[in-house]
Formats: structure tokens, C-alpha cells, sequence
């Protein structure tokens, strides 16, 4: 294993999020969790965590589990879910077989919990990050090995457990700071105009200064719009300046 300084020199140093992901991946298989599920929403409501295409969703998970959790609503009726949004640090999964015991899960969770037991998705740990607002909300599950316990996931954290919660942490920091690659990106003109929007500049002005018609900056404007599936200019400036595409040097 790579030491601890060297490895989050490259993490920090990574310039995409697949390479930081790629990095984190091998490490957190190091430890004894080979099954990853990260996401981060900045449109959590107290009834939603918005529009799953406006997550940062990260997996290591199979297409099947993914395509289930998705589509049965898995993600937002989870315990561990419900312990994320409620709490930042890191929880056992111990807490959640607990709460089985003592019948303290509602149907929804149940479900959730006979689901993931089905797929293999047994035993490990839940970091939930602490959240700048409100309507953030970022959170990894770390899934164990198959064929690993909870009593030895336990083992593991108490050797490792401040690392693996810091590797986690960098890692959620560190992905809040790269330009968004997922199904929101724009292209080089979109973030081109939407730029100058940002700095205060009108369709005329941002004509001239590309050396394009007004029709066809209202284009890209459009584009941009649908892009980040937004009803507005405004919208898509600030929408666009989440998703790190807003004034980078190199995307």
C-alpha cells in the first residue's frame, strides 16, 4: 500500500474526477471495500434530493444494481440514507442491523435492506460529509468484500478508520473543486457565453466581443439552457458555476 502522503499527493494532484476516482477505488480496495457509492446533490429538500441526473454519482457498483437502486427509489429510503442526511461523520452498518433488530425500520427501509442483502451489499460503513448549506448533501457508501462480516469491517476501521474518513473526506473536497463531466457538461462556446453573461455582459456586447450575431449567441444561450435544463439565463450561470464549468482554465 502506497503511503499516506504520497497518496494524497495524488490525489490532490488529480485533474479529472475519473482520475481522482480511479485512485480512491484502488485505496478503498486496499482497506476491504471493492463496492463504492458516492453522491453529492446541491437540491436536497426535506421530501427530495432532486433530479438524479443533477448528482455528482460516482460507482464502482454492477449496471444492475445501479439501474434497481435508481429505479425503485432505493437511494432516498435507505437507513443509512436517512442516517446521512441527519448526521455528518462516519456510522457502522452495525446501526442499521440494529435498528432491524428492534424493528425501528419503516417498510421502505426494510425493503431497501432486503435488496441490498440479495446483491451481496451486507456489511461496511456510510461517511456522511458535513454540508455548507442546506440543500447540500454528499455522502459514500463503502461496501465490504463479499464474504467479509461486519465484525471484521469493525477490525479494519479500528486500525484504519481516521485514515479511511480523511481519504474520504479529500476526496469529497477535492471533487467539489474539478470541472463536472457528467451528463450537465457544456460545450467550449456554451461556457463561452454563459461566461460573459457572468460578467455582466448583453447578447450585443458578447456579439461583438466573439465576433458572432446576436442570434447565434442566443443559440448558445439556448443550448446551454437545455444543456443544464434550466428555464433561464440566470439559472444556467449559476447552474453551470456548481458544476465547476464556469471560468476553468482546462476542461
Amino acid at each position: 500500500m502506497k503511503d499516506l502522503l504520497s497518496h494524497l499527493r495524488a490525489m490532490t494532484s488529480a485533474s479529472t474526477d475519473e482520475e481522482l476516482w480511479a485512485i480512491h477505488v484502488e485505496r478503498m480496495a486496499e482497506y476491504g471495500f471493492d463496492r463504492l457509492l458516492y453522491g453529492f446533490t446541491r437540491y436536497h429538500t426535506a421530501t427530495s434530493l432532486g433530479d438524479p441526473q443533477d448528482w455528482l454519482l460516482l460507482t464502482t457498483h454492477s449496471r444492475e444494481y445501479m439501474e434497481i437502486y435508481i429505479r425503485d427509489n432505493h437511494y432516498f429510503h435507505g437507513p443509512m440514507m436517512r442516517w446521512a442526511i441527519e448526521n455528518s461523520g462516519a456510522c457502522s452498518w452495525r446501526w442499521m442491523e440494529e435498528m432491524t433488530r428492534s424493528d425501528m425500520l419503516t417498510e421502505s427501509e426494510k425493503k431497501v435492506v432486503a435488496f441490498n442483502r440479495s446483491m451481496g451489499v451486507r456489511a461496511g460503513y456510510t461517511v456522511s460529509f458535513k454540508s455548507v448549506s442546506n440543500r447540500n448533501k454528499g455522502a459514500i457508501a463503502l461496501t465490504a468484500k463479499i464474504g467479509m462480516t461486519q465484525d471484521q469491517v469493525e477490525e479494519v476501521w479500528a486500525e484504519h478508520g481516521e485514515e479511511i474518513l480523511v481519504l474520504n473526506n479529500v476526496l469529497h473536497l477535492k471533487l467539489l473543486t474539478l470541472p463536472y463531466s457528467g451528463s450537465r457538461a457544456l460545450t467550449k462556446r456554451q461556457r463561452e457565453v454563459l461566461q460573459w453573461v457572468g460578467d455582466g455582459k448583453t447578447t450585443q456586447d458578447i456579439a461583438v466581443l466573439l465576433d458572432l450575431t446576436s442570434a447565434t449567441v442566443e443559440k448558445h444561450l439556448r443550448l446551454a439552457r437545455d444543456a443544464l435544463d434550466v428555464e433561464t439565463t440566470a439559472q444556467a450561470v449559476l447552474k453551470a458555476a456548481f458544476y465547476n464549468q464556469m471560468f476553468v482554465l482546462d476542461v
